[in-house]
C-alpha cells in the first residue's frame, strides 16, 4: 500500500523510498532476531541450570530436593476442595439477595484452602516464636504492590526496636480468574521470593472474605508462631507508628503476651446495616440479630498472643460473618473477654483541632499509634517527618 502512494512520483524517488523501506525492514528484522535471542537467553537463564559440570549438577539437585522436602513439611491444606452448599438456596428470600451475598452463603462453611505462599520459619519456628515481640499482620490484596513496598520501607520494616524484634507478614488471597489470576500469583511469588513476607491462600480476596483471611492466618499462627508476644492486625492503608506501639506494649505490666489484650478504636451500640446498597450490607439471612457486640474497628488493633489463640480456638464454634472485626468480637464475647479502647488508635481518621490546621502536620501524629487512612505517598512523607531529629512540636500542635 505504501508503494501506491508514491506511484505519481518520479522513478528516483520511488527507488529511494523502496531502499529506505527495505533498510527499515532489515533493521526491524535484525532487531527482532537480537531481541528473540536475548529473550531466549534471559528465559534460559531463569528456567535452565547454568552449570554443566556433573558434580555441580548433582549438588544443585541435592539442594533442590532439600528445599522441596522443607516445603512439603510446611503445613498446607491437602483435603478435598470445598464444594458449594446448594442447600443455601433454600434460605428464605435467597433469590432476592445480591450475587456476592449468595456466594457468601453458598461457601460459608469453607474454612480451609490450599496455601500458595508460606513462610513456616518466619518466627524462627514454633519454639523460637517467643523471640518475636511484635508481629505485624497486614491484610493486603495481590494487586497492592505499591502499598506493600511503602510499608516495607516505613513502619512495617523488620527491625530490632528498643531491644525487641518486629516481624512483618502480608496476608493475601487471589484475585481475578484464568490468565490474570495466574499472572498475579506469579508476580506475588516473585515479590515473596525477594522479601519473604507474604502468606497467600487460594481463595478469592474480597471484602466479604476478610474474616476467612483472619481465620486462615490464626490457623497458620497456631502452627508456626504460637508463642509470639503481641500482634498488630491491620489494613495496608493505615499509618501505624510501630515505634510507639513497642513503647506502649513494653510499658504493660504483663508485657510477655501471656495475658488478655485486645485494644483499638472501640465501636459500640451498632448493628448490621440492612441497606442493600451499602458496602457493609448484612441481610437477616446472614445475621438475624439487630446488634453487634462491642468491637474494635478492623482498620487496625493490637492483641496479645494469648488473646489471638483464644480467638482461634473459639472461632471453630462461631458461624462465619463477613465483617471480620465483628466476627473477632463475637469470638471474644463467647470466651468471656472484651475489647478495650486506646486513645492513640484512630481507625476512623484523625480530627485536627481547627479547620485552618494542616491535617498532615507531623506533630498531630507524633503520639499516635495508628491513623486510618493514608495514601502511600503521605505515609512515606509522614514517616520521614516523624523520624527527623529536628522535628520540634510545640504544645499547641500536639493532639
Amino acid at each position: 500500500m505504501l508503494s501506491r502512494v508514491f506511484v505519481k512520483g518520479d522513478r528516483g524517488k520511488k527507488m529511494s523510498f523502496v531502499k529506505i523501506s527495505l533498510a527499515t525492514i532489515s533493521v526491524f528484522v535484525v532487531f527482532s532476531i537480537v531481541f528473540f535471542l536475548n529473550y531466549k537467553d534471559y528465559t534460559s537463564a531463569i528456567l535452565q541450570p547454568t552449570v554443566t559440570d556433573q558434580n555441580h549438577e548433582m549438588d544443585r539437585k541435592q539442594k533442590s530436593d532439600t528445599m522441596l522436602a522443607k516445603k512439603k513439611s510446611a503445613y498446607t491444606y491437602l483435603g478435598p476442595k470445598c464444594e458449594q452448599n446448594i442447600s443455601a438456596a433454600n434460605i428464605f428470600g435467597f433469590n432476592s439477595l445480591p450475587d456476592h451475598i449468595k456466594d457468601f452463603l453458598y461457601y460459608r462453611h469453607c474454612r480451609h484452602f490450599p496455601m500458595l505462599l508460606n513462610i513456616p520459619d518466619k518466627c524462627g519456628g514454633p519454639e523460637g516464636s517467643a523471640d518475636v515481640f511484635l508481629l505485624l499482620v497486614i491484610k493486603s490484596s495481590p494487586k497492592n504492590y505499591n502499598r506493600r513496598q511503602v510499608l516495607r520501607n516505613t513502619w512495617a520494616k523488620e527491625r530490632l526496636q528498643k531491644g525487641v524484634w518486629i516481624r512483618r507478614l502480608f496476608i493475601s488471597g487471589t484475585q481475578d480468574d484464568g490468565f490474570e489470576k495466574m499472572t498475579l500469583n506469579y508476580l506475588l511469588e516473585i515479590e515473596h521470593r525477594k522479601y519473604n513476607d507474604i502468606l497467600q491462600w487460594d481463595f478469592c480476596d474480597s471484602f466479604y472474605n476478610l474474616t476467612l483471611k483472619q481465620i486462615l492466618f490464626l490457623e497458620w499462627m497456631e502452627r508456626h508462631c504460637p508463642h509470639v508476644r503481641f500482634i498488630f492486625n491491620g489494613d495496608d492503608d493505615v499509618f501505624a507508628n510501630t515505634d510507639n506501639m513497642v513503647v506502649y506494649l513494653k510499658s504493660l505490666e504483663d508485657n510477655d503476651g501471656s495475658k488478655h489484650l485486645y485494644a483499638g478504636h472501640l465501636v459500640k451500640n451498632v448493628g448490621p446495616i440492612r441497606d442493600p446498597f451499602s458496602k457493609y450490607y448484612i441481610p437477616v439471612q446472614v445475621h438475624e440479630s439487630e446488634s453487634y457486640p462491642l468491637y474494635c474497628s478492623g482498620g487496625g488493633f493490637l492483641l496479645s498472643g494469648y488473646t489471638a489463640r483464644i480467638i482461634y480456638n473459639t472461632s471453630h464454634f462461631i458461624i462465619l460473618l463477613p465483617i471480620d472485626d465483628v466476627f473477632m468480637a463475637m469470638c471474644l464475647e463467647k470466651a468471656g473477654l472484651h475489647p478495650e479502647s486506646h486513645s492513640g488508635i484512630k481507625a476512623l481518621g484523625l480530627q485536627v483541632p481547627n479547620k485552618n490546621a494542616d491535617p498532615y502536620d507531623p506533630c498531630f501524629y507524633k503520639e499516635m499509634l495508628l491513623v486510618h487512612r493514608f495514601l502511600s505517598v503521605h505515609m512515606l512523607v509522614m514517616w520521614h517527618h516523624l523520624h527527623n531529629p529536628q522535628l520540634n512540636c510545640s504544645l499547641s500542635t500536639k493532639m
